[in-house]
């Protein structure tokens, strides 16, 4: 609903941070916001988040209502499910110890614990590995396979990856070990050899289920094998698992993987939000409790608290803690890994923070003119569990796709990880670069990459990407103007409005956070919190008065001009946040930008 070249907001062509202000809505979407306001009895602010997201009237009441009845297609439509799910069944019905294989990540760990729960459901002794992302790199190796093997698994399952391990599933075929890959990462021309492949996102898939995450392939795959089993008469000898209440570890894996919060993947979220919400599994109840969360969990607790002290494992710790908190029942282990998990992402900021301050300037020094595409920069003195989020860092601080390598010194490679703008799809370039022979290997989806490369690499990876991704980072970077829901006053900032929005949510990429304008507004306080935040409060004309916070603003374009402006009227710009803190509850905005008034 949102036309190409979208009327400024508040006449906002230049913010304080230098971006243009731009409302989300055109007349079009005008008069469906109207429409949807008075078909459906709904307030203003939420019918226009509504319609600028290409909302129909007719549609409004399914959207603020998504369901897994409506939106979840037959599994079966998947490639190769029907073929995996009949593997899978042979080996419960024969009682073979069945090895899973996941990723290092969030959605690697949720994968393993939701195929894990499903099989101890029906006595089925399973064997989780994560990979040491030092020790092993990404995906299965011949080595691990082998001693899997070893340790007697006859079906070996990988989750989150295994489209690109070829070597590794030649190896298990050789030693006769089957193996099923339920992965979402884009599949190149070739598959592995496996007893079955389930990807949305191989060529084959007509499914138009590409934005999965593996978390929601597994899902998928476990509705079909439940359904099968069924019908084949094998009962469950712990009790029937519980689908639906899976639902949390679904909604987990779906919100840190970063894919699209819309159709499907919004209805798993929605869902396993309220499923977590009653704290009925251990270890996501220990997690919340290490990470100080005592509200209900909102989507942007899952990606901002919750899945970077899980990912902590996978990247400076032991990797399977995600997996084993997520799996286990027993309380006080679940407290345990749980408080582990919450030191080493405590070690983890520590990395992360040193790292990026020479990542910066290490970028600012190699592109001083900051015409170049792509930020490409690397450390031989850099933890390689840490560069992906330096390059995320990268990415928001220059605007750009950026790429971060850690150079292992004692092999000579670099373990790199990529992220993308939105409409510059980084999987591909980096896929077409493997071709190329410009890396060693490489792979990911849209918005992020990992990679392999030689030093005497860079060079021409770099000029690479410059060329292939060009256009794609020109027009996203020229469309990058904040795109405002409407505008709101501090007296109107309540708890009705913010659960009314919330309606929308979960919000995340593909159903971004509604952002509203706070015109001419005094900002009569700033002040510091922790070391990188600043909360302010602020008065609008009519003397009503609200609070907000400004995230990593301090010593930032952001936070410098919110400190230059105390005592002045200023147009702010951010999302609505209830803060429960103390037992009390009030509403605050999450600053984003600000304006001066023209």
């Amino acid at each position: 609903m949102t036309q190409a070249s979208p009327a400024s907001f508040l006449g906002v062509s230049r913010s304080l941070t230098g971006r243009p202000w731009l409302d989300r809505l055109d007349a079009a979407a005008h008069r469906e916001a109207l429409a949807i306001a008075q078909v459906h009895g709904l307030r203003d602010s939420l019918a226009r988040v509504i319609a600028g997201r290409g909302i129909a009237v007719g549609e409004a009441p399914q959207f603020l209502e998504p369901t897994l009845r409506d939106l979840m297609p037959d599994p079966s439509t998947l490639r190769d499910m029907d073929a995996a799910v009949g593997r899978l069944a042979r080996a419960i019905t024969n009682r073979e110890t069945i090895a899973i294989f996941g990723d290092y990540d969030v959605d690697g760990a949720t994968s393993a614990a939701l195929l894990s729960l499903f099989l101890r459901a029906y006595g089925v002794e399973t064997r989780i590995r994560i990979p040491d992302r030092i020790r092993d790199g990404y995906g299965p190796n011949a080595g691990i396979i082998r001693d899997l093997a070893g340790e007697g698994a006859t079906l070996i399952v990988t989750v989150d990856c295994g489209i690109t391990s070829f070597d590794a599933l030649a190896e298990a075929k050789r030693i006769g070990v089957d193996v099923v890959v339920l992965d979402h990462h884009l599949a190149g021309d070739t598959l592995p050899e496996a007893a079955a492949v389930v990807n949305p996102n191989r060529q084959d898939d007509l499914s138009g289920l590409g934005r999965l995450a593996a978390c929601g392939v597994v899902f998928m795959t476990l509705v079909a094998l439940a359904r099968h089993l069924r019908q084949h008469g094998l009962a469950a000898v712990n009790g029937a698992p519980d689908l639906i209440g899976m639902l949390d570890i679904v909604a987990l894996g779906t919100v840190a993987d970063v894919v699209p919060l819309t159709g499907l993947n919004r209805a798993f979220v929605r869902q396993g939000l309220k499923i977590m919400r009653r704290r009925e599994r251990s270890g996501l109840a220990a997690l919340m409790d290490a990470a100080g969360l005592k509200e209900p969990p909102e989507a942007y607790h899952l990606g901002f608290l919750l899945g970077p002290r899980i990912n902590a494992g996978g990247r400076i710790g032991n990797a399977e803690l995600g997996a084993q908190l997520l799996t286990t029942e027993d309380p006080v282990e679940a407290g345990r890994i749980a408080a582990e998990l919450d030191r080493l992402n405590r070690e983890r900021q520590t990395l992360e923070q040193m790292t990026l301050l020479q990542a910066e300037d290490m970028a600012g020094a190699e592109d001083r003119s900051g015409e170049r595409p792509v930020v490409v920069v690397g450390s031989a003195d850099w933890h390689p569990g840490v560069v992906g989020l330096v390059a995320s860092r990268l990415k928001d601080r220059f605007q750009r796709p950026a790429v971060a390598i850690a150079w292992d010194p004692e092999t000579g490679l670099g373990t790199g990880s990529a992220r993308s703008l939105p409409g510059v799809d980084l999987g591909r370039a980096v896929k077409a670069a493997v071709a190329e022979g410009l890396l060693v290997k490489g792979g990911g989806h849209a918005m992020a990459a990992g990679l392999t490369l030689r030093p005497e690499m860079v060079e021409n990876l770099r000029s690479f990407l410059d060329e292939s991704l060009g256009a794609d980072i020109a027009a996203a970077r020229e469309g990058r103007g904040l795109l405002v829901d409407g505008a709101l006053n501090a007296g109107g900032m309540n708890i009705g409005l913010a659960a009314d929005i919330a309606r929308a949510g979960p919000f995340g990429q593909g159903n971004p956070e509604p952002l509203f304008a706070l015109p001419a507004h005094v900002l009569t306080e700033v002040m510091p919190v922790g070391a990188a935040h600043l909360r302010f409060t602020c008065r609008s004309t009519d003397g009503a008065s609200a609070g907000g916070i400004a995230f990593r603003s301090q010593g930032q374009p952001l936070g410098d001009a919110l400190l230059a402006r105390r005592g002045k009227s200023v147009h702010l710009l951010g999302s609505l946040s209830t803060d429960r803190w103390g037992g009390r509850e009030r509403v605050d905005l999450r600053l984003v930008d600000l304006a001066d008034p023209a």
